[in-house]
């Protein structure tokens, strides 16, 4: 039985474990905490990032390793890497953990993103300001997600403001885009090169965390799908990528503009566990194993829903006709989620119907 490890041992790395099972893996993640959510159904590796002697243990007898998320040291990919094969590779890492690095990609490629200037110091700050202008946001270059490290600013002093209370750090100013909807593409690559795409989907944001998305995103015209397929597409190539890899897109005046990129499974793709012939979870791991990739043909409409905070009343969700409840072992906490709820239609006016009801439940 062969043997995955993930770096990470959070809901992603979980439900790449559930769905390790069905094709016969056995899965390993490596997690300094002890309460990981992948621990429950995978055997964890509980220390820190840096313990030589514990990425030794992790290494041991895997066929291959991957990414749960982003933000994993790189020196810890690189200890891996130097032990067993890893994908996606820490050259893709390199290039999406760092957010200067990554708009730097999308330009070179030619892949419109968001405005943004680099501050290094307090003294970039007025050349940001007079280049990116007001209202923007200020996003540290590393370590940020679920809206931590993001700061909405509307003058050079409330930039000053933010960047000392965030320590200091080397940041992004960007435009605040007025957007007209948040769009996301996820797929997958085999090592050999065989792509699946799914369709581009609808998110939408709240504080920074997603709240709720529609699959398929309604009303893509063709040029949005293009140029949304046209920028994986060069990112796929350039990188030489195996795995899943998602990208986030603002939709303006039916122009994309590239927000983020995200070198593995993805909470917008989470829908795809029932709304898809084959999951996201289930398509990375044949790509980093070099398996003959699933459809990603939709069944039905979909809409996801994650729980943020407060544990809903399970017992009213499961009895919501074609709807699925996913929780993640986790204890509440403000801002946390702890788990999604997807549901599922033959059509999009019925599943409109089921989302309403989801949403009061959720509250």
């Amino acid at each position: 039985m062969k043997l995955v490890g993930i770096l990470g041992g959070g809901q992603l790395a979980r439900m790449l474990a559930l769905a390790s099972h069905s094709l016969g893996l056995r899965v390993r993640v490596f997690d300094p905490a002890p309460d990981a959510a992948a621990a429950a159904v995978a055997e964890h590796i509980c220390a820190p990032w840096d313990d030589v002697a514990a990425i030794a243990r992790f290494c041991e007898g895997l066929e291959v390793a991957t990414l749960e998320f982003e933000s994993v040291p790189l020196a810890t990919a690189l200890a891996v890497a130097a032990k067993v094969r890893l994908a996606p590779s820490v050259r893709a890492l390199a290039a999406t953990q760092d957010r200067l690095a990554e708009k730097q990609l999308a330009l070179n490629l030619g892949i419109p993103a968001t405005p943004f200037a680099n501050i290094e110091c307090i003294d970039d700050i007025e050349r940001a300001a007079r280049q990116i202008g007001f209202p923007a946001v200020l996003k540290h270059r590393t370590l940020g997600y679920d809206g931590r490290g993001q700061t909405v600013v509307r003058s050079s002093e409330e930039v000053r403001a933010a960047w000392r209370e965030g320590g200091e750090r080397p940041s992004l100013l960007e435009e605040l885009v007025n957007f007209d909807r948040e769009l996301s593409l996820v797929a997958a690559r085999t090592t050999g090169g065989q792509i699946a795409l799914y369709p581009l989907v609808e998110n939408l944001h709240r504080d920074g965390i997603l709240r709720r998305t529609i699959a398929p995103a309604p009303d893509v015209s063709n040029a949005v799908a293009a140029e949304a397929q046209r920028s994986t597409a060069l990112l796929l190539a350039h990188l030489d990528y195996t795995g899943v890899i998602t990208l986030e897109f603002f939709e303006r005046d039916g122009l994309l503009l590239l927000n983020e990129i995200a070198p593995r499974v993805h909470n917008s793709g989470h829908w795809s566990i029932e709304g898809s012939e084959t999951s996201q979870f289930e398509n990375h791991l044949r790509a980093i194993l070099d398996l003959p990739l699933g459809s990603t043909a939709l069944v039905g409409c979909s809409a996801l829903v994650n729980i943020i905070g407060i544990l809903p009343d399970a017992e009213r969700i499961l009895r919501m006709p074609d709807t699925h409840l996913h929780l993640y072992g986790k204890a509440p906490r403000d801002g946390r989620k702890l788990g999604h709820v997807t549901a599922r239609a033959p059509d999009a006016l019925l599943l409109e119907e089921r989302m309403k009801t989801l949403q009061q439940l959720l509250g």
